[in-house]
């Protein structure tokens, strides 16, 4: 059947700004016709089958950025886009990144890895008190080396009724956030199971997110109920939820990652999860997200129509102007390419030897993590050490002695997790794997609060979307970081996607859309 259009021929545009004006007006239909033999495109007229003199090539609805992605994930979260951005550790997923995004009406996650529980608790009331109403969440990062630390956040965030983590680095289901899921279990009049306590849990490996995707272990369950921290009935119900809400992909990523590609990660996770639907029959399917590698409205629409239910942002918000970083790091990471990213040891789980990604441009922080992670594989303690090696590495790494670190390390952990110390003490290897965690991990803090001096021992967690993000936005105001504000950067993603889906639904039409019409750049 041909369709015709019938309209005032003024509003048809067949240049390069009136067309992509015609494809950026979301809230309107969109017409591509026949004008003469050249193509016209318009928001405005109708469509008939009367013969006319147009004739339509091909057409698409309003699409409205709003509605790609799920729409449950919308209405449990309360947000207006199916988009979080993640916790970035120490505090750079800020209170201020937080309540900025909730205020916008979307999920961003506190960054809550690696502070003291009294910063987390400042974060919580400031948090609290400005989105009173509105969305957040709180990281709890999985802590195999000191699991103390893991389980009083847990304790942390069921005082302060914090009702949403994002379980970030996890390697297995553990006891305490399980504890967490399942305490916050209730059942409503009609039967139906209330998880107070959601958990969106970033993976990267199939293992890990099915038993994220399946229901909470039951020797777990039957150590709480035995514990009396929670109840039989709760027990009862923890046997017909998953573990999490939902699931994110967490491609090559900074910070924690494993480098999966998304298009082969994503795939595996959903047919798993439709897997494990077909045996636990939830009321409520498991959500699968991804998060990794998104920098471009490109990248956020080829999540989604992979089947992303959200889609989860990262690096990007590090360079904005809420954001936990310093001055210097945002510069850097607005100057980041693609390929200015490597791995280096993570300090959570250094003696593990866990990596994660970090800015290799203007810093020599993954060197030096590297050296000290070969230094501890190649001997037995830090006395073993070569005294030259030792004496560099005091010298150019640690500028200092590493007694003195070691007595730092002391006061640390005593103050923190006492198991560590005596556990160092009783082990040589041990003890020189925290001296090495000491520059590990306070690299990340001198990144954070701008240390003068230290800046080429930096260490900035980046992934490769950070340097696609810098390319998309040159030329245009947010190619500053002093421009850069979360919302609105979610904001240009979120509308540059929309417009790139409208495209893709012409081009399947038939319609032959040069790239330089549909790619959107912020104005």
């Amino acid at each position: 059947m041909t369709y015709f259009w019938h309209g005032d021929a003024s509003t048809i545009a067949q240049d390069e700004a009136g067309i992509q004006a015609c494809l950026g007006a979301l809230n309107q239909p969109c017409y591509v016709l026949d004008v003469d033999g050249y193509i016209g495109f318009t928001n405005a007229g109708d469509l008939s089958t009367s013969a006319g003199t147009v004739p339509i090539l091909a057409f698409t609805p309003p699409a409205s950025a709003e509605n790609l992605g799920s729409a449950t994930f919308r209405h449990v979260y309360g947000v207006k886009y199916a988009y979080m951005a993640g916790a970035m550790a120490n505090g750079i997923a800020s209170a201020d990144l937080v309540i900025a995004l909730g205020r916008a009406g979307m999920l961003a996650s506190f960054g809550a890895a690696g502070l003291v529980p009294q910063r987390i608790e400042e974060a919580i009331a400031k948090i609290q008190d400005a989105l009173p109403n509105q969305p957040y969440a709180f990281n709890l990062i999985h802590s195999p080396s000191e699991m103390a630390i893991e389980q009083r956040a847990v304790e942390l965030f069921l005082r302060h009724n914090i009702t949403t983590v994002e379980a970030s680095a996890f390697l297995e289901v553990t006891p305490t956030i399980t504890y967490y899921r399942v305490a916050g279990l209730s059942q409503a009049p009609d039967g139906t199971i209330i998880p107070k306590n959601r958990v969106i849990a970033k993976v990267s490996r199939r293992e890990v997110a099915e038993g994220f995707m399946s229901p909470p272990p039951a020797n777990f369950v039957a150590d709480l109920l035995a514990q009396g921290k929670i109840s039989a009935q709760q027990a009862e119900w923890a046997k017909h939820i998953p573990m999490a809400d939902d699931v994110t992909c967490e491609a090559d990523s900074g910070g924690h990652t494993d480098n999966r590609p998304l298009s082969a990660l994503l795939p595996v996770i959903l047919e798993l999860r439709d897997h494990l639907q077909a045996q636990f029959g939830y009321a409520t399917p498991v959500r699968v997200g991804a998060g990794g590698g998104i920098g471009t409205p490109s990248a956020v629409l080829s999540t989604y129509m992979m089947g992303a239910a959200y889609v989860v942002t990262g690096s990007v918000n590090q360079s904005c102007i809420e954001a936990g970083a310093s001055d210097h790091t945002k510069k850097l990471l607005a100057q980041a390419d693609m390929t200015d990213v490597m791995m280096a040891p993570a300090a959570d789980m250094f003696e593990m030897g866990v990596k994660l990604q970090v800015l290799k441009k203007g810093t020599l922080f993954p060197l030096r993590a590297q050296k000290l992670y070969e230094l501890y594989r190649e001997y037995p303690s830090i006395e073993a050490i070569p005294a030259d090696e030792r004496a560099k590495i005091e010298k150019t790494v640690f500028r200092r002695n590493m007694d003195a670190v070691w007595a730092d390390t002391v006061a640390y952990f005593e103050a923190r997790d006492p198991e560590q110390i005596h556990r160092a003490n009783a082990n040589p290897k041990a003890k020189m794997a925290l001296i090495f965690r000491w520059y590990l991990g306070l690299s990340s803090r001198w990144s954070n609060i701008g240390e003068a001096g230290r800046e080429m021992d930096y260490q900035i967690w980046c992934g490769p979307a950070m340097g696609a993000f810098n390319e998309w936005v040159r030329g245009t105001t947010l190619e500053h970081p002093q421009n850069r504000r979360v919302a609105d950067v979610a904001e240009h993603l979120m509308y540059g996607a929309a417009i790139a889906y409208r495209a893709n639904l012409l081009r399947v039409q038939g319609v032959d859309l040069p790239n330089q019409y549909v790619f959107y750049r912020p104005k």
